[in-house]
This record gives C-alpha cells, structure tokens and sequence, in this order.
C-alpha cells in the first residue's frame, strides 16, 4: 500500500472526529487568509469544508480531497456557502487540472500530511496563473531548536496514529518547488503561519 494510501485510510478513519482537529485553526485566521481571494479558486483538502462560508460571492471555487470520508462531511456544510463550489476527490499530489488555471490556491493545514509535500508544490504552481496568489496556513517545525526537537520525537506517533507530520520543514519545501513567499506571518511562534506565495514562473 502507497504512502498515500495509508494516509488517506487514517484520515477516512478520523474523519467522524476531525472537528477537534479544526478547532486548531481559529476561524479569525480563515476569515483573514480569504479576506480579498476572487475570480477561479482551487481549495485544496477541503477537510470539513469549513473554509467554505467564507468565500466571496461571485468566487467561483474547486475544492478537493483525497479522503471521501472527509468529502461527505464537506458536502454537509456547502450550504453555509455563497460562492459556487463543486468538490472533487483528488490527490493534491496529481491535480487533474490544466497549467495555469486559478488565480488563487487555498490551503489549510494541509501539507502536513502530503506524502510528498515538494510534488503537491509543484503541482499548485503549475495550475496557478502566473500573476495568481497560493494563500497557506500551515504548521511546521519550530525555529526554536529544543521546541524543534520535542516535534522530532513526537512526530513519529503523530504520523502513526493521524498521519499528520508535526515537524515538516515547510519552507524548505516551498522553495524547492519553485515558489516565492511575499508575505510570512507568524500566528502561534514560528510553529503556525499565514504565508502568501508566489509561482516563479
């Protein structure tokens, strides 16, 4: 069985209980990373679909999951929504969409447990526009190095139990897939962050 494939029965598995999980991310955060997000947008992970009312009006929005367990929850809350949203399951690491086709990507919380994080990067950069927005919250390895450390030792049971890595180099990998950071925004320590990315294209 792939890597992905575990991950994906562990978040099938969790996905009756992944509100305690949501409320890691406070709502604040949300309506501020898509506070100003137009035209065609990609969601990816939808989780929950928690985002989901936040988005404006007349975006038109694609979101995606590789857990069909987390896209039923998802459906139940497109009620909440504004914009037009269809939902598709999708391995972020294989979008099934053509080369530069949103103006914006949203992600939350979502390369923690991406097999290949670097690979799921490429893939939003060659679907963003080349002037299009990739808008992130996302934990990652404490710049503390004994905070750091303590993430190393529990990673592996975070990874067992959830599939979740707590202490994944994020940056590192966003710049290994060709991808610019204009803005870094620290929301817990350096462990939680808002960022906005470019594509170098």
């Amino acid at each position: 069985m792939s890597d992905t494939e575990q991950i994906k029965k562990r978040f099938d598995r969790i996905s009756s209980k992944f509100e305690v999980m949501d409320h890691f991310v406070k709502e604040d955060w949300r309506k501020e990373l898509l506070k100003g997000v137009h035209g065609h947008i990609l969601e990816v992970g939808v989780g929950l679909g928690t985002n989901f009312k936040y988005y404006p009006q007349e975006a038109t929005v694609k979101g995606i999951d590789f857990s069909p367990k987390m896209l039923e929850r998802a459906r139940e809350n497109l009620d909440s929504a504004a914009a037009n949203i269809e939902l598709f399951e999708m391995d972020v690491e294989n979008l099934e969409f053509e080369d530069n086709s949103f103006d914006y990507i949203v992600s939350t919380c979502v390369f923690c447990s991406v097999p290949n994080p670097v690979k799921g990067f490429k893939e939003l950069r060659r679907v963003i526009k080349p002037n299009g927005k990739i808008v992130m919250l996302e934990h990652m390895r404490s710049e503390n190095e004994i905070i750091g450390k303590v993430l190393d030792f529990f990673n592996p049971v975070s990874v067992n139990l959830i599939g979740v890595n707590i202490n994944r180099k994020t940056l590192s990998n966003l710049y290994q897939a060709n991808l610019e950071v204009d803005e870094q925004e620290f929301l817990m320590t350096s462990v939680m962050r808002k960022l906005v990315l470019s594509p170098n294209k």
